[in-house]
């Protein structure tokens, strides 16, 4: 609040210091009237001849009276002058001072808060310094590592450098790209088939595809015990309708791994959705979201639509987890259901009939 107090008295002191001579009555009451100085110094004038004797006191009496009168003349006319327009237009600058005054801190302020940036300073400067800072580096990295792709296409490692960085950003259909060409010039690799698998599976929200599951299983034949690929073909089977194969290869995933594995707890929230328990623990962490809580947000979604219909998205979102959960009935029963509310919509049509055919829903095809 105090910088806000300085700032208009800062703009106070400016426009005043401009304004307040144009008001003064003085400076124009003391400008010289040329007609005046004219009449004095023909007086003074008449004086010096008389003094010289080229003028007699009669004459020279006469000359002053005359000049004298001139004079007044002039002096009258000048403070009529003033006073007919000197004080309106006192009176207009002074009305303008005030009107500048009050308007143009008013004016700065609205213009600062449309354009400007109040709240710059909610956070300290050196936090918002480097915040943007950050924000930055990492934009002036990617740009400078797309420009070098784009003239040097084939280097691998360039975009297997760029993959991560695209996913961070949440561009994940890049990060698909970029793997895809890194497999491609860098040859396939099992964490980069493994890597390249899961950037597919967050760009479908969680679907493992067909597309998804081939770079899988291509990366446990390079290395059978890689945690990553495990856990995506464990949910894929899941999504296909095999709950006891994916209870199996999730328990042998679990049992293989160290106790503080980073992935231990992602592996015990599917067996919960699967509906088996979690094993026990030697220390309970968060209540985590169980089968029961997900069954009834995709069952408030399936109501929903039913009764009010929806877009093509939201039926397909609703295929989706149906196949996650590995209710592949369901899944076909929503594909067909969506076809009829659908029907005059070959848009959405299309779109349900992607998404069958990702599900692999052979029964759901029209």
């Amino acid at each position: 609040m105090v910088i806000w107090i300085i700032l208009l008295a800062m703009t106070a002191a400016a426009v005043m210091a401009v304004l307040w001579p144009l008001s003064r009555h003085y400076a124009v009451g003391r400008q010289g009237d040329p007609d005046t100085q004219f009449y004095r110094e023909q007086m003074a004038e008449i004086e010096r001849d008389q003094a010289r004797g080229v003028l007699l006191p009669s004459e020279a009496e006469a000359a002053k009276a005359e000049a004298g009168r001139r004079l007044l003349r002039a002096t009258g006319m000048q403070g009529e002058a003033f006073a007919a327009v000197g004080e309106p237009a006192l009176r207009r600058r002074r009305a303008a001072s005030t009107l500048a005054l009050s308007v143009i801190p008013i004016l700065a302020l609205a213009t600062y808060e449309i354009y400007g940036s109040p709240q710059l300073l909610a956070e300290p400067p050196g936090v918002q310094m480097q915040q943007r800072a950050g924000s930055l580096d990492l934009m002036s990295a990617v740009a400078q590592i797309e420009s070098h792709l784009a003239q040097n296409p084939q280097d691998g490692r360039g975009w297997e450098v760029i993959a991560p960085v695209y996913l961070r950003m949440g561009r994940a259909e890049d990060a698909a790209r970029a793997y895809e060409a890194a497999i491609r010039y860098l040859g396939p690799e099992a964490n980069r088939l493994a890597n390249y698998g899961e950037v597919l599976v967050l760009a479908k929200d969680g679907l493992v595809s067909a597309q998804a599951q081939a770079a899988f299983e291509e990366a446990l034949k390079l290395e059978p015990a890689l945690p990553k690929p495990r856990f995506y073909l464990a949910r894929a089977a899941a999504q296909d309708g095999h709950a006891d194969k994916a209870r199996a290869a999730y328990a042998e995933l679990l049992s293989a791994s160290p106790a503080d594995a980073p992935w231990t707890e992602a592996v015990k929230q599917e067996l919960a959705a699967l509906g088996e328990p979690q094993p026990a623990a030697g220390q309970q962490g968060e209540p985590q979201i169980g089968a029961d809580d997900i069954a009834r947000m995709v069952s408030g979604l399936a109501n929903r639509l039913e009764a009010q219909g929806g877009t093509a998205d939201e039926w397909a979102r609703l295929m989706r987890s149906y196949a996650v959960l590995g209710q592949r009935d369901k899944a076909v029963a929503a594909a067909q259901r969506a076809r009829q509310a659908l029907s005059q919509d070959d848009a959405a049509l299309k779109t349900i009939d992607t998404m069958a055919q990702e599900l692999k829903l052979t029964d759901a095809q029209p």
